[in-house]
């Protein structure tokens, strides 16, 4: 504690306490003796103390004294009486003894205390040994006072313990003495402990044997918690590879965003610049069909071109500029896709084998021969071949040509599609590449990124960028993903699955085209997840993927223990037809792991 706030300085007990050898000790005075000083003395007798103040106030109240100020309180001077105890002028300086630098301890101190009492005449009632007197000074051989001088020096100290009493009951009146406050010590700042935490879980269904499968080839392939996107199985996930008929899940993603779910592909047939001239304009609905009304192609709803014929033939009639002229010629308006109308790195077999027409604005049943099945050799002109069923609807014998509409010609019928929100799905359910490379490349063309095969790379790029996954290394070569040169991470794709689980936006409508295990679709094949893989039947929910160079699948499990997981797989490389009861081995797998699947 500091000095200055020492509030037992100013206690009565202080004078007592002051006393040093020069003071008489252990007397009392009575109250109101602090004025025993003589006004004006500024003399110091002979004998006084030298610390003693020669300019003390005259008449000086020790009583009203603010003992809070130090620095303006009056000298208080000691009582001095002569020989016979009769009061005299002088007297030594109260504070200076108070505060003298050889005060007794507090030992000694506590010693005087017990010093003796001595009545006005100068009798020693009781107190100490003579021995202790002498030492003490209050009498005695070797005392600083003669004896006759006992009865003032009793005086003394009963004035300095009665002006002491005063003098501190007053301070206390006017001012309580302030108690000392020591600033606390704060304790040293504690550190909350540190989170402790939680142990990672530790998986235990491995299907580590399973993936070294060597019908899968070089397996690439992922697997995550679509809930939480936790990554549970993991093999090569980060790397860009072809994906094969997996890439239209990305194609049909893009139209979504660029076309919207409502968008339809429209046909038209516009007066031509010459009499009895009409254009057929492809508006790239390749599932336009030439059947007539009443039977269905393999897509169900689309357009008819018997429909679109007698729609033209009436608005024909109907316009008085065309009387006495009959329909005689026909044009042909493929402009809407660029070329080329193949895709360079696609094998020509795709195409003799039914799997794949040339793509062009113009054409009826995705230029099937067959109109009513999926896979059915496909042409060499398939502008040419709608042609010559429109002109056959129309009613026949027509001069048919290529070419474009005039500027602002008038348009006389149109027919549409089914909505993309439908036709996604079937190019997922049975993984119709024609259907896809429409949606591709009128997602280019709305897009405004070109109309020929170099403009998709652009096009469902930006088309992708609204589900917020970086699309950093993927390739878009096509929009079947019949092109070996497609590259897709399968980490891109099972964050794409878990928003198409999560039907975020309009991807539902792709999870309700994809295929299920054992019930729809190309997983509802009779060599797709047969025998113990029979167990993840109506779980899988995936695309399916085939090229030369690799089999893939990828899409939904919905698990045993209830766990929806998203999965990518790709055997690629030297595989073959085998490596697809491989995939779903490997799948179901999957399926039975569920949250507890380990990627060790």
């Amino acid at each position: 504690m500091d000095d200055e706030q020492q509030p037992d300085d100013e206690t009565p007990a202080g004078p007592a306490e002051g006393a040093t050898d020069a003071s008489p000790a252990g007397s009392t005075t009575p109250a109101g003796a602090g004025s025993a000083t003589p006004a004006g003395n500024s003399d110091t007798p002979a004998g006084s103390d030298p610390a003693s103040d020669p300019e003390s106030p005259a008449d000086a109240d020790l009583a009203s004294v603010d003992v809070a100020s130090a620095d303006t309180r009056p000298t208080r001077r000691l009582p001095k009486v002569d020989a016979d105890g009769a009061s005299v002028a002088g007297g030594d300086d109260f504070d200076a003894l108070l505060f003298r630098s050889d005060a007794p301890t507090a030992d000694a101190r506590d010693a005087r205390a017990t010093g003796p009492i001595v009545t006005a005449d100068g009798e020693v009632l009781h107190g100490p040994p003579a021995a202790t007197h002498a030492a003490a000074g209050t009498g005695g051989a070797g005392s600083r006072f003669p004896r006759g001088l006992a009865a003032a020096a009793a005086l003394v100290a009963f004035a300095i313990l009665g002006t002491g009493a005063v003098y501190a009951g007053n301070a206390t009146a006017e001012r309580a003495p302030v108690a000392a406050v020591s600033t606390p010590t704060p304790d040293p700042v504690r550190s909350a402990p540190a989170a402790t935490a939680e142990p990672a879980r530790i998986r235990t269904c491995s299907v580590a044997d399973l993936a070294a499968d060597p019908r899968l080839g070089e397996l690439q392939a992922q697997v995550r918690n679509a809930k939480t996107g936790e990554v549970l199985f993991d093999r090569g996930g980060d790397t860009a590879s072809r994906t094969a008929s997996v890439l239209k899940v990305l194609t049909s993603a893009a139209a979504l965003s660029v076309l919207g779910p409502d968008y339809r592909a429209e046909t038209t047939v516009v007066k031509g610049s010459e009499p009895g001239s009409v254009v057929l304009v492809g508006g790239g609905d390749l599932t336009l069909t030439r059947l007539p009304v009443g039977q269905e192609s393999t897509y169900i709803g689309a357009a008819h071109l018997e429909t679109l014929a007698e729609l033209t033939r009436a608005a024909w009639d109907a316009d008085p500029a065309n009387q006495g002229q009959p329909i005689t010629s026909l044009v042909l308006d493929a402009s809407l896709f660029g070329d080329p109308d193949w895709q360079p790195s696609w094998n020509t077999k795709e195409r003799v084998d039914g799997y794949m027409p040339k793509i062009t604005a113009l054409e009826v049943d995705g230029d099937r021969d067959d109109p009513t099945a999926d896979v059915s050799p496909r042409s060499d002109d398939p502008v040419g071949r709608a042609g010559d069923a429109f002109a056959e609807a129309l009613g026949g014998g027509l001069d048919v040509t290529r070419g474009t509409a005039p500027e602002g010609a008038k348009e006389l019928a149109s027919v549409q599609s089914q909505p993309v929100s439908t036709l996604i799905q079937q190019a997922l359910l049975v993984s119709d590449n024609a259907l896809a490379e429409m949606l591709a490349r009128l997602t280019a063309i709305k897009q405004g990124a070109g109309n020929t095969f170099d403009a998709l790379q652009e096009s469902t790029l930006a088309g992708l960028q609204q589900y917020g996954i970086d699309t950093t290394g993927i390739v878009i070569a096509d929009g079947s993903g019949l092109s070996d040169d497609n590259a897709v991470p399968p980490s891109y794709l099972t964050q794409l699955f878990m928003k198409i689980n999560a039907r975020d936006g309009d991807l539902g409508y792709i999870y309700d085209g994809l295929p299920i295990a054992g019930e729809t679709g190309s997983l509802s094949y009779d060599d797709r997840f047969t025998g113990d893989n029979a167990v993840a039947d109506g779980s899988v929910f995936a695309k399916t993927g085939w090229i030369d160079t690799g089999y893939t699948l990828a899409g939904i499990i919905h698990a045993d223990d209830n766990t929806d997981l998203t999965f990518a797989l790709y055997a690629l490389g030297d595989v073959s037809d085998d490596a697809k009861q491989a995939i779903d081995t490997l799948a179901a797998a999957f399926y039975r792991c569920g949250d507890n699947l380990s990627d060790n």
